[in-house]
């Protein structure tokens, strides 16, 4: 499954290069020889794509490495940096074509530009990259949901972001070409707005898997209904769970009959575990602490349960939990 997830995931990078080089290539070339600055920024937009697929390769290459002494849950964090890295260009590139676009708009008014016509097949070049970058959107997001890989969904995003871009090249250079060049310069700062949204979102969902941001309650909650009932657990007591990569570390207190021996707590220790990883499917690892049961701990509710967890998170530092 690993194996596979991972393959996936490099696929999606490389196939994004490897257009990204192709798409650069042509439209810087059609843009400069075609004399449409609408698609020579389409070219620079690639190459910088081209940029950060590159780092996007190299960091899902780092974070295939498995487990060692220093990184014991292995470098899956690293997919959620690669991430990081995206959405920082893609909210460099909002900014530089919304400072482009917004420098055309005032050449215009001032009179230093009065066409932005461009040969015909500029068009069709950017028309191109539209239908391409369509089908890729709708691929590598279908590849996101199968790997659940940041970098992969943060990807996806981007090649939205080129069909507006593209979109807005297509529509600026027909209308130019048609004496119109104000269309231009002001369909390129309304996809910059759009850019920086999605931008934004990369960076914000990158922060939130970095912070290892569980749904807690959630998992509390499946926990909890899986050991109801389970023979010889009389209580969950606290649970906790943090994020590696794709994957959720659970650690969690039961309480059991106290007169049982340590061999009989270690069993249904074991049970537990085996029961949560095999029913949670993104559970990684198990830890589970048992001790008597006690009648403080009986009938507590699942906010009662995630607060204990919280409260032994950090025991020397009890003011973070003021």
């Amino acid at each position: 499954m690993s194996h596979s997830r991972d393959a996936k995931s490099l696929w999606a990078v490389n196939l994004g290069l490897d257009i990204n080089i192709l798409l650069s290539a042509v439209k810087t070339t059609f843009g400069v020889l075609g004399h449409s600055p609408a698609l020579l920024a389409e070219g620079i937009n690639s190459t910088s794509d081209v940029a950060y697929y590159i780092v996007a390769s190299v960091f899902v290459r780092l974070a295939n490495k498995p487990a060692d002494t220093e990184h014991p849950y292995g470098h899956r964090q690293l997919e959620s940096i690669a991430s990081l890295t995206v959405g920082a260009f893609v909210v460099a590139t909002a900014v530089a074509v919304f400072w482009d676009s917004v420098d055309k708009i005032w050449d215009l008014a001032d009179g230093n530009i009065t066409s932005l016509g461009s040969h015909p097949l500029a068009f069709w070049v950017a028309f191109a990259t539209v239908i391409i970058k369509i089908f890729l959107f709708f691929y590598v997001r279908k590849l996101g949901r199968e790997t659940r890989n940041p970098i992969v969904d943060a990807l996806a995003y981007d090649h939205r972001n080129d069909i507006f871009s593209a979109g807005a090249a297509s529509l600026g250079i027909f209308f130019g070409q048609r004496g119109l060049p104000w269309l231009d310069p002001l369909a390129g700062a309304l996809v910059a707005l759009l850019i920086l949204r999605t931008g934004v979102y990369i960076l914000r969902e990158s922060s939130v898997e970095l912070m290892d941001a569980v749904p807690s309650r959630d998992i509390a909650e499946r926990v909890a209904s899986l050991l109801h009932g389970v023979d010889g657990v009389t209580q969950l007591e606290e649970v906790q769970a943090h994020r590696f990569g794709p994957h959720v570390v659970v650690n969690l207190t039961i309480g059991i009959d106290g007169f049982l021996t340590v061999t009989e707590g270690d069993a249904i220790a074991t049970h537990v575990e085996k029961l949560i990883c095999e029913s949670l499917s993104n559970v990684l690892r198990v830890h589970v602490h048992y001790h008597p049961a006690d009648k403080a701990h009986a009938d507590m509710t699942i906010d009662e349960i995630l607060e204990e967890g919280r409260k032994h998170l950090s025991p020397y530092q009890p003011e973070y939990y003021d």
